[in-house]
């Protein structure tokens, strides 16, 4: 992967969060100079140097398509944690096996939405699967899809192209399946250079793992340990060297930046007020923040009207004509992205957490 390109991105981020594709994006566009969401979009669906698929936490993220292998991978290798069912809605290690195998098998050919795979798991392993037991956003999912994040984390399917305002679910690109050097030992290397020093229980929250488990890859793989903030904390063997200036300037980061959900200690980079203004209930990349200095320091909000973006922010302590002139900067580059004629309003910022 080149530097400089959405892949190359995404890869140094070790994915972006995708739940919502409009912050993913943005993510992605603003660590590169004169991108653009169509930018992304070319990468996505016209190059296909990224893919989107179900990556840390189970949830979606676009990756690079070159570290495919790398990530199914190690994420086949990860102890299955998740909600914990009923009894009657779970399903065996044996069911799960044969669900994956049909999804895998029904996306080969041609790119299905969810109802089309689901009629083809339901008729190539039983009407078990297809049973409406499922909780899901007031109400009831198909038995099979509880199986969507393993399946995806097997190489079975990624996402594919919109049909009209329906999902669709393709076959992998070839090559997807995993090379013996490839595996949770190398993403954790990758985690480290991004996001290090780091601990195991750092890496098991951005991650979503047991603990224990982290703790015993830390201790097999060929890391280095430091003080951080602190605290033992862990590097790659021989990554010590820092930045000789802490980092300096205005940002403005979307919903589920990789920057908001990996940075940790969280104190250091939510710093007293900002804990309370942008995280929810603990939980980082909820809010839209404004980054000053490498720390969060309030919350913005983008709405879009036609050709213009509304961008209203919320500071939380009064910014220099400095830093006001930076923020400018950075909310027209926003608007760039965006391909909209931005407005910048500071003040509060009304909405609620990923609204």
């Amino acid at each position: 992967m080149k530097a400089g390109t959405p892949a190359g991105a995404v890869g140094a981020m070790c994915g972006a969060h995708a739940q919502v594709m409009s912050a993913a994006e943005l993510s992605v566009a603003l660590r590169l100079e004169g991108a653009t969401r169509s930018t992304v979009r070319e990468a996505l669906w016209g190059t296909r140097e990224l893919v989107k698929t179900h990556g840390p936490r189970g949830t979606v993220h676009l990756l690079p398509a070159a570290d495919l292998p790398m990530w199914v991978s190690a994420l086949s290798e990860l102890p299955l944690v998740g909600p914990s069912f009923p009894a009657h809605v779970r399903m065996t290690g044996e069911q799960t096996e044969k669900v994956v195998e049909a999804i895998a098998g029904a996306v080969r050919e041609r790119e299905l939405t969810i109802d089309e795979l689901g009629e083809a798991v339901v008729a190539a392993t039983g009407p078990w699967a297809g049973d409406l037991v499922m909780p899901a956003f007031q109400t009831m999912w198909p038995r099979w899809r509880q199986a969507m994040a393993v399946a995806a984390h097997r190489g079975a399917f990624v996402y594919g192209p919109a049909r009209g305002r329906k999902v669709t679910y393709t076959a992998p690109p070839p090559g997807t399946l995993p090379g013996p050097a490839l595996g949770a030992k190398e993403l954790l290397r990758r985690y480290l250079l991004a996001y290090g020093p780091a601990t195991p229980e750092d890496f098991a929250q951005w991650l979503w793992v047991p603990k224990a488990w982290a703790a015993r890859l830390f201790a097999s793989a060929d890391l280095e340990e430091v003080r951080f903030a602190g605290r033992p904390a862990w590097v790659v063997a021989g990554d010590t060297e820092t930045p000789g200036e802490p980092p300096r300037g205005v940002r403005l980061l979307p919903y589920f930046d990789a920057y908001l959900v990996a940075g940790r200690p969280r104190e250091l980079l939510y710093p007293g007020a900002a804990a309370g203004r942008a995280l929810n209930g603990g939980q980082a990349g909820n809010h839209a923040v404004l980054l000053v200095d490498g720390e969060v320091a309030g919350v913005w909000h983008q709405r879009r009207s036609g050709r213009r973006v509304h961008v209203t922010v919320e500071p939380l302590r009064p910014l220099t004509a400095a830093r006001s002139r930076e923020l400018d900067d950075q909310v027209a580059r926003i608007g760039e992205i965006l391909e909209a004629r931005p407005e910048l309003t500071i003040g509060p910022v009304t909405t609620g957490p990923h609204a």
